[in-house]
């Protein structure tokens, strides 16, 4: 199959031969294609969809499936399977699940790259704490990890956790020792507490600007100590309700497209039409504009939109080019994960989207293609020979 479509990083009409899942040629093309190329997005955090969550303690290997398959209708080509604050038997239930379903099906490992863990050690302070449920709140316990971490067969790669916790140090030391992420994130810690972490080998912050207190010191804070830690990334969430426009640029500025990502964080919300709901054991509400609170409060649980939109609203509100836009949502978290590139060289495996877009406007996922699998959204065709 040959797909014509512009580049992303240059905007030339290129011509892509995929044969046997993999490309065997990227040459210019002499047609003039409408809809652009670029590698699949990787998503980091994604909670659930459409009221599949991954903590539901009835999570089957199907309901991954249909998650699985409703992000790559977003041009999520894969992600990271994130579970929350929960009991032990939920996580352990929850990682064991996921573990099954890629041990049954190999196009779905290839479409997970590894399980996410947020909590339950994080603040029990409102703020910070966000719409995690507090009853299950915890000091980090390395025998308990170990738990879950064998139930997931080993794939859990990242941890976010506040390192304010009695025993959180040691907890990211061996983290770090092990070949985990650890990331920073729902957090009350002081600056000295910021840094001690980074010393123990944090490396990133969970969506930076989220999860924390209202209001803050307006100089000592751990905003601040996050954002200029040069030994620490940053994910943020640019899905119109979790940042600003003005908050996403200058957080895009202090780190640089180096040391920054994007994620959806979509909730197992994402997707379901207003209303109310009820998940991670309290009273949820999915706005008309797609905003996700908790019910009768400002707190944020989790996005009702995917990585699709929040790449292009980073290019709106930080000033991006469409190339570093999809390199924040597809290259920069694996290069924090430390998995294969994605990209349209000659021998890589076939990953990659095409879609419409024009500057400053939203972007339309037409196709998304894999080694396995070449997939038409919604019907929309490509431009395919």
């Amino acid at each position: 199959m040959i797909y014509h479509a512009r580049h992303f990083r240059t905007g030339e009409a290129v011509a892509v031969t995929v044969e046997a899942g993999r490309i065997v040629a990227c040459s210019p093309s002499d047609q003039r294609p409408t809809l652009w190329i670029a590698p699949a997005f990787f998503d980091p955090q994604i909670n659930g969809a459409r009221g599949i969550s991954f903590n539901a303690p009835t999570l089957t290997p199907l309901q991954v499936q249909t998650v699985v398959e409703v992000c790559r209708r977003h041009g999520i080509g894969s992600f990271c399977p994130t579970l929350i604050t929960g009991s032990f038997e939920a996580l352990r239930h929850g990682f064991a699940t996921l573990a099954q379903a890629m041990d049954e099906d190999k196009r779905l490992a290839q479409r997970i790259a590894g399980f996410h863990l947020e909590g339950p050690y994080l603040s029990a302070e409102d703020g910070p704490r966000g719409a995690h449920p507090k009853d299950y709140i915890r000091d980090p316990d390395w025998d308990e990890f170990r738990h879950w971490q064998d139930a997931a067969g080993g794939r859990i790669r990242m941890v976010t956790l506040a390192p304010e916790r009695p025993g959180a140090l040691a907890f990211i030391e061996k983290l770090t020792a092990s070949g985990v992420v650890a990331a920073i994130g729902h957090t009350a810690a002081t600056s000295a507490q910021i840094r001690d972490a980074v010393k123990a080998g944090a490396c990133t912050s969970t969506h930076l600007g989220n999860g924390c207190h209202a209001t803050l010191p307006r100089h000592d804070n751990y905003l601040w100590e996050q954002l200029a830690c040069d030994d620490l990334w940053a994910s943020i969430i640019p899905d119109g309700h979790h940042l600003p426009a003005t908050v996403v640029k200058c957080i895009t500025r202090i780190k640089g497209v180096q040391r920054l990502l994007i994620t959806c964080d979509a909730s197992s919300l994402a997707g379901m039409p207003p209303g109310l709901y009820h998940e991670w054991g309290a009273d949820l509400e999915v706005l008309p504009n797609g905003k996700i609170v908790v019910r009768g409060t400002p707190f944020l649980a989790g996005s009702g939109h995917f990585t699709d939109t929040c790449v292009a609203n980073c290019i709106r509100m930080a000033g991006l080019s469409l190339a570093e836009a999809i390199d924040l949502a597809s290259a920069q978290p694996r290069r924090l994960l430390n998995l294969p590139p994605a990209t349209l060289e000659v021998g890589a495996k076939a990953d990659f989207i095409l879609f419409e877009w024009e500057p400053n406007g939203e972007l339309c996922i037409h196709h998304i293609v894999d080694e396995f699998s070449s997939f038409s959204i919604a019907g929309r065709g490509s431009s395919e020979t």
